[in-house]
């Protein structure tokens, strides 16, 4: 593991108190231990192997409950209350299976821990990307008809609007936090779609970051765009205003599955192919590299300390990353292939 050093500035921005201390976990070959002491933190976590959504102590990696979800549940997304999640119901395993998959999105009550409701959205399918603004405003995203849906009343029973993307199979998408813009990743026609979700008389603004580009994310002041380009390989850094590509880190050898913006100047990039993954500065230069016990499909950071929970794909595990230190600190199971997760704070 390379440590550049970039670090603890950085990592009490999660922190907000100057000089928090990590807490204490378990070594990651204790996978069937738990990871450490419950913290009141509770980590809700797709399993889409075994169409779950679990619930664990983030701190002890204790199992707390689970709902049951219909065939390959993917993506996650909460309101800003932590009150509710919704899933999106994908129904494929993976995006190279060919087939109609799902069409719906699951409510799931995270106080309660229960599925309150399943939003049917036939014809829309293969719904895999979803996200919420700044407002409480829902978006879920067709893969198949390319199409990104709003819910205004995300509880509700339909959407409110659909807008074209103008990418062929859509599959990932980053909002704004006034709902204005979006940002669709076309991973057929290797592009990324800028569109406004309130007016779909605009017509998309497309460009071409390079190979594969899967996963995108929004810098903290929504200017810049990073897109990760599975087939380039790297993470290309795109003006989210112009749509043009700013610069670019080749990362060869690798397959950066997904990007995230983890601070105002720091990303965190998941390596599939090297079990891998890397903390990069927002001006695309490397900071460290940590391995993992697994594929890492998906990571959530902790809002409030210098932590990210990885989940391992092929292992069924995920990993506690250490944000400072860029190393793995502890790990705990899970059912079978492990995805995308929410954070509710103790």
């Amino acid at each position: 593991m390379k440590d550049h050093g970039i670090t603890r500035r950085n990592a009490m921005k999660f922190a907000g108190v100057a000089g928090m201390s990590l807490p204490a976990l378990a070594s990651p070959a204790m996978a069937d231990d738990a990871a450490g002491e419950a913290s009141g933190d509770v980590l809700a976590l797709v399993e889409k192997g075994d169409r779950r959504l679990a619930f664990f102590d983030a701190g002890s990696g204790k199992r707390l409950s689970e709902v049951v979800l219909g065939d390959y549940p993917h993506e996650i997304t909460a309101d800003r209350e932590r009150r509710f999640a919704y899933v999106g119901h994908y129904g494929v395993e993976f995006a190279n299976v060919v087939g109609p998959g799902a069409s719906a999105v699951f409510v799931v009550d995270l106080r309660a821990r229960t599925l309150v409701r399943t939003i049917e959205l036939a014809p829309f399918n293969r719904i895999h990307g979803i996200g919420m603004d700044g407002s409480n405003r829902l978006y879920a995203l067709s893969e198949e008809k390319g199409v990104l849906l709003g819910f205004d009343a995300p509880i509700g029973t339909s959407p409110s609007r659909a807008v074209n993307t103008g990418a062929i199979k859509a599959h990932m998408f980053a909002v704004t936090r006034s709902g204005e813009r979006a940002y669709v990743t076309g991973l057929l026609s290797h592009t990324v779609s800028m569109v406004r979700p309130y007016d779909a008389a605009i017509a998309p603004v497309t460009v071409t970051p390079g190979q594969l580009p899967e996963s995108c994310c929004l810098s903290f002041d929504e200017r810049t765009l990073y897109v990760g380009a599975r087939k380039n390989p790297g993470v290309v850094a795109v003006d989210a205003y112009t749509m043009r590509v700013r610069d670019e880190l080749r990362l060869p050898g690798t397959d950066p599955l997904r990007v995230y913006a983890v601070s105002e100047d720091q990303l965190l990039v998941t390596d599939l192919a090297n079990n891998a993954i890397s903390m990069v500065s927002s001006r695309l230069r490397p900071i460290w590299t940590a391995t993992l016990p697994g594929k890492p499909s998906a990571a959530t950071t902790h809002p409030r300390k210098p932590i990210a929970y990885v989940s391992l794909l092929d292992t069924a595990q995920v990993a506690v990353l250490d944000l400072v230190r860029g190393r793995v600190t502890g790990t705990f199971p899970t059912l079978r292939q492990p995805d995308a997760a929410v954070l509710i704070p103790g």
